[in-house]
């Protein structure tokens, strides 16, 4: 049975922070371009692909520090949240300079909001979270990261349904089935211990999916790529984009950039995410 939510409890936690320290290295920009199959080679001072700062400076509690579903126990400056499903709802990136290689990072984290909601399911709550990267104190990366709770999933829950496409439609520029090997690869780099994404007796009868969940930033990572790729020359401001619906390996993904510039993630009819890029004004 969860535990009722006590969200003024939870609000305390708003304003606690905590920082760690990395190195962006030329193998881990590799090996980041050959998950999504665009290997290259780096040298130092060279700029990090788009999507690298999700594989730096992550978090890395002990083993015994770690809850049922493989993440760190909420904990530390994370509020304690009651309910035991988490996913990654949406994010707003900002990109000031670029991640370059061969430096330090510093990632610091801070939480700026806890809000709850009644949804159709039971109850939800959404926790902001503030990242910040930054090498040599300049500020290279600004994230606000949404991550939603939920309770675990009723006996014969209806599947939610899915969100409607846009009518404009899009272009599809890019077309992949995600395998659990790409799964594996991107929680490796991401030292992501979430059982969803390789774990199919856990993510079947304890989570209540149909399979193993393709990451929300291995998707995102899709979007922006697909979006710079579609203005040559112009440079990446800023990215937000939305979780619409979960989709599994082995389901067909393909990336849509429409009219007006709107990224899409699609799978068998449904939109998974969707994302906006901001560029800057040519000089």
């Amino acid at each position: 049975m969860t535990a009722p939510v006590d969200i003024d409890h939870l609000r305390l936690w708003i304003g606690g922070s905590e920082s760690c320290a990395d190195v962006v290295t030329a193998w881990l920009a590799h090996a980041f371009e050959a998950t999504f199959d665009r290997a290259r080679a780096f040298a130092p001072g060279e700029e990090a692909p788009l999507g690298l700062h999700w594989c730096v400076a992550a978090p890395a509690r002990p083993a015994s520090e770690l809850g049922r579903d493989g993440h760190p126990k909420r904990q530390g400056f994370m509020p304690p949240v009651p309910l035991p499903r988490r996913m990654w709802a949406a994010g707003e990136l900002s990109f000031h300079e670029p991640l370059r290689i061969g430096a330090e990072v510093v990632r610091r984290s801070t939480v700026e909001a806890v809000d709850f909601k009644e949804g159709r399911t039971g109850p939800l709550v959404f926790l902001t979270i503030e990242h910040r990267f930054s090498q040599e104190s300049r500020l290279c990366v600004l994230e606000r990261q949404t991550i939603v709770y939920r309770e675990d999933p009723k006996p014969g829950a209806a599947e939610a349904e899915p969100a409607a496409l846009p009518e404009a439609g899009g272009t599809v520029v890019a077309s992949l089935t995600p395998d659990p090997v790409l799964l594996f690869r991107y929680s490796a780099l991401t030292f992501n211990g979430h059982r969803i994404h390789y774990d199919e007796p856990y993510v079947r009868e304890v989570e209540g999916y149909p399979g193993l969940v393709v990451h929300g930033p291995l998707i995102a990572t899709l979007l922006m790529q697909a979006a710079a790729d579609s203005r040559p020359g112009a440079r990446l401001e800023g990215f937000t984009f939305r979780a619409r619906s979960p989709t599994f390996a082995g389901r067909p993904l393909e990336i849509a950039i429409a009219p007006d510039g709107l990224a899409m993630a699609l799978s068998e009819g449904r939109l998974i995410m969707t994302g906006q890029a901001r560029f800057a004004e040519p000089r």
